[in-house]
């Protein structure tokens, strides 16, 4: 049976401090081996002190962001999705501008997977408990409306179920089935974490099977390489640099 629940009594986290120390007192009591902490993003970015001064929320976007996929306008926002310096492609590079200091912004821990193995290393010497760390941060999906949890660190879990090279049911082949379990439980654990509750960690019992050393591949595992990305750019972008190339091309000839 899968168990999730949030961990209450977490202070507001501010930049030096001990989340390591703060995490085990409120959460020692009740942690098992085989138990998957969810922390999010932003607690360990204010922790980390990835705050950034940044009168214009669109500079420090510009600032983190190393490929454009496509842009949108609608009315006076504008919408940018873009691959950001850790290589994962969401709006805006991850910059979080709510409950951040007047005239600050604040950025993605600088490696995701390392501040989970730190995390959960951290928490296994401390409470005794063999646990898993999953860093998450809330990203749209692309083809559906709306945004969901996904793993961008992690440390102590296989990231992947992966069942390729098995068969279902009916004796069949799976050839490419593999579950992206750690998004699923990034997802799963923010329906008690939430975006207003104040409840910035939450454990998952229940799939102890991937809990497992701190040297498995990490979240960056999940980005898919460009060679497999079948949609670099937008529509309208990857039509426009085509017809470029097409024009370039013609105009080139004898």
């Amino acid at each position: 049976m899968l168990q999730v629940w949030g961990i209450d009594g977490l202070p507001e986290i501010a930049a030096g401090d001990d989340l390591v120390g703060l995490i085990a007192d409120a959460a020692a009591a009740t942690l098992r081996d085989g138990d998957i902490l969810v922390v999010t993003s932003k607690i360990v970015s204010k922790a980390e002190g990835r705050f950034v001064r940044a009168d214009d929320r669109e500079d420090a976007i510009t600032a983190e962001t190393v490929r454009i996929v496509a842009t949108r306008s609608h009315g006076e926002r504008t919408t940018r999705i873009v691959e950001n310096r850790l290589g994962i492609v969401s709006a805006a590079a991850g910059v979080d501008a709510s409950n951040t200091p007047t005239g600050t912004v604040l950025l993605l821990p600088q490696d995701p997977d390392a501040s989970a193995r730190a995390l959960a290393s951290g928490l296994r010497e401390r409470t005794g408990a063999h646990v898993g760390v999953l860093v998450s941060d809330t990203l749209g999906r692309a083809w559906r409306e709306g945004q969901t949890d996904h793993a961008i660190g992690a440390a102590g879990v296989r990231v992947f179920d992966d069942l390729r090279g098995g068969v279902d049911a009916q004796g069949r082949p799976l050839l490419v089935t593999q579950p992206c379990v750690a998004d699923e439980l990034a997802a799963a654990a923010d329906l008690v974490k939430g975006k207003t509750s104040g409840i910035p960690v939450a454990v998952v019992r229940g799939r102890g099977d991937l809990v497992g050393p701190l040297d498995l591949p990490g979240a960056r595992s999940i980005v898919r390489p460009a060679e497999r990305d079948m949609f670099r750019q937008g529509a309208d972008e990857a039509f426009a640099a085509g017809r470029a190339a097409a024009l370039a091309e013609a105009t080139s000839r004898p």
